[in-house]
């Protein structure tokens, strides 16, 4: 027999606004990374008059622009684990207070590590891809807002060096925190990779959907199984 039901069983699970949410985050996160290895790595510049050429200034539009983006979607993601059903807040809240949750990890290390047949169904996020994104994008994101407002205010004043002046000296100087705020672009970008290709390897070898979900919002069962 098929292990795909010619009428799946399905649950709803990620509502419109979890849905735009990501996406415009994900080009977020591109824009962020494209434009900050550029800054950190300027092109050559450019002959003629200087007043003719403002490329730089684009491209730290463009990395500031996509700041802003980055962090009002998390303030509006994290208002919707409020308001939304409850898949939409397991990306702030994973169950590490419940015993079948530290079950369900292990099980989910297991499969992963070719040491089970077969993985769990799960209708939100399972056990280590919630922690994993608590853990790489939740706080990795937090790092990098605040840090990246930090050195948007600096020496310019304003709103950003009124609330975040004290991150800098919390990370050694502006110095160190340019570095941090660099590795930390690698941090997300080398998650996000992974978060992709997990994505595509769980929505053809797990038992149910899993990158479709993310864009009709519907998770649907491949087997009829428990």
């Amino acid at each position: 027999m098929s292990n795909v039901l010619s009428v799946p069983d399905r649950i709803y699970v990620y509502e419109i606004p979890v849905r735009l949410w990501h996406w415009i985050n994900a080009a977020a996160i591109v824009v962020l990374a494209l434009t900050g290895w550029l800054i950190a790595h300027p092109p050559v510049a450019a002959g003629g008059e200087a007043s003719e050429h403002f490329l730089m200034g684009y491209i730290r539009f463009g990395h500031f622009s996509a700041g802003y983006i980055l962090a009002v979607g998390l303030i509006g993601r994290a208002y919707w684990a409020l308001v939304g059903n409850r898949y939409a807040r397991e990306l702030f809240l994973p169950a590490v207070h419940d015993p079948h949750w530290w079950q369900g990890l292990w099980h989910e290390l297991l499969w992963y590590l070719f040491l089970v047949a077969e993985p769990r169904k799960h209708a939100g996020h399972n056990p280590l891809a919630g922690l994993t994104l608590f853990l790489c994008y939740v706080l990795g994101s937090l790092f990098m807002m605040v840090s990246g407002f930090a050195l948007y205010g600096e020496g310019a004043g304003g709103w950003s060096a009124a609330l975040f002046g004290w991150v800098l000296p919390l990370l050694g100087g502006s110095q160190q925190a340019h570095s941090l705020h660099h590795l930390g672009m690698w941090y997300l970008v080398v998650f996000s990779l992974v978060h992709v290709y997990v994505a595509i390897r769980e929505q053809h070898l797990s038992r149910q959907s899993v990158a479709s979900t993310m864009v009709d919002g519907w998770r649907v069962w491949k087997d009829d199984r428990p």
